[in-house]
């Protein structure tokens, strides 16, 4: 889907009650989605171009050859260059101001401020090695847990987790002074009353009883919200267990993240900035819950949990901070429901594949079924480097492979860990 006001790409990602209790009586039971119909969903909304001058985001231009069509494209990025900085300039913290929200819908609260700590002490804000991770996701159909291995091996030492995709896409690991880091700030949290019409409570086959919420309604609610940001700060909204639909049907889910951007006026309908003008950036993720997608026992979409989806969001939202960063267009066999896409989204190609790291004690206990998903681990998602959108071979931007590689460097941040066969190589035309 693709409008000027919203271009839907497809992720992953379900949520469930943990602890919420009711009385069945007074609710009616929740309507059963068949796992076939679940297609997890992300959003990109808005976008506004930027001058030196606009009040921001630390971010910066850079530009590339594409040599298969032999257009250069070029782009922004969050951070520092990493062609030119120098110093301490090559460290940037970007502040995070995260705010929880409050959902009640049919009788249900679903709160935000239950995942905070959990999302706070994830690999997302804290710090972990990426030398290595225990398990991994395996091959087609189901991407199910696979073996571990080396994962940045040229970057030993902890760090979170963005700041780690970044120095790999950028060969900056090891001694390299190069850094994303994201400062979070816990806002008060918001409350959001979801109208009988715009609302319904959908259950899993694992028994997860989620909210799924009107995507064009639930948007308003975040545009609204944006209006107390500040541009120079990222401005992120977290949910648990909501989950948005798109069309007139409340089974055509679910959308569970998006970033974006708003222009001067936040949310005047203003799409291009001039001289001194504001731009927000902003992201709404929700917390995943394993045994929502992810089957038991490692099974089917194992890695669709926990930070999966906010991971998705905040890496797309460094690699296309505004919203306006285009590629020759890509098609892939892992993520067919694209389509044809001519976007810098990092996470979208590889939807579903990710890696375990750090360890999790936040909603472990089996699925409400009685069957068993999680496994003591944060599962972000693996995303995918420029010089694949830019059809780089070799690719000598981007870290080595764990083993070696004519085309020397990795398409993704889990490079050979990657089970699919188009991330061994820069991505492949619509034609």
């Amino acid at each position: 889907m693709r409008s000027n006001a919203l271009r839907a790409s497809l992720l992953g990602a379900v949520v469930f009650s943990g602890t919420i209790c009711w009385a069945q009586s007074a609710l009616s039971a929740p309507q059963v989605i068949d796992d076939s119909q679940l297609q997890a969903l992300t959003t990109t909304i808005g976008g506004a171009s930027v001058l030196p001058t606009t009040r921001t985001i630390p971010h910066w231009w850079g530009s590339t050859l594409d040599p298969h069509n032999g257009i250069t494209y070029g782009y922004n990025m969050v951070g520092a260059d990493p062609n030119k900085c120098s110093g301490s300039g090559c460290s940037v913290t970007i502040e995070v101001d995260i705010t929880p929200i409050t959902v009640n819908i049919d009788g249900l609260t679903y709160s935000g401020s239950e995942v905070l700590a959990a999302t706070l002490s994830s690999p997302q804000f804290a710090l972990n090695d990426y030398y290595s991770t225990p398990f991994a996701t395996a091959g087609a159909p189901n991407v199910p847990r696979g073996p571990g291995g080396l994962l940045s091996q040229h970057d030993a030492g902890t760090r979170q987790l963005e700041d780690a995709t970044m120095r790999a896409q950028f060969n900056k690991t090891g001694t390299s002074n190069y850094h994303l880091i994201l400062h979070p700030n816990v806002l008060a949290p918001v409350t959001i009353d979801v109208p009988k019409n715009q609302g319904v409570l959908l259950q899993s086959g694992r028994g997860v009883v989620f909210a799924d919420v009107n995507i064009s309604w639930w948007s308003a609610q975040i545009q609204n919200l944006e209006t107390k940001a500040d541009p120079t700060h990222l401005a992120l909204y977290l949910t648990d267990n909501v989950m948005l639909y798109t069309g007139h049907s409340v089974l055509n889910c679910c959308v569970i993240g998006y970033h974006g951007t708003r222009a001067a006026g936040f949310g005047a309908g203003n799409t291009n900035s001039n001289g001194n003008a504001a731009v927000q950036t902003f992201a709404w993720a929700s917390w995943v819950r394993p045994g929502l997608f992810s089957r038991p026992n490692g099974g089917t979409d194992w890695a669709l949990q926990d930070i999966h989806a906010l991971s998705h969001e905040i890496s797309e939202w460094a690699d296309d901070p505004f919203v306006n960063n285009s590629v020759e267009p890509w098609l892939t066999p892992t993520a067919p429901q694209y389509g044809c896409s001519g976007l810098l989204e990092t996470g979208d190609p590889v939807v579903g594949i990710g890696f375990a790291i750090g360890t999790n004690t936040f909603g472990q206990g089996p699925n409400p079924n009685g069957t068993q998903s999680a496994d003591g681990y944060y599962h972000p998602e693996d995303e995918v480097f420029l010089p694949w959108f830019m059809r780089l071979a070799p690719n000598t931007v981007s870290e080595p492979t764990q083993s070696a590689s004519t085309n020397v460097g990795r398409y993704t941040l889990m490079g050979d860990l990657n089970p699919f066969a188009g991330f061994r190589q820069p991505a492949t035309g619509c034609n």
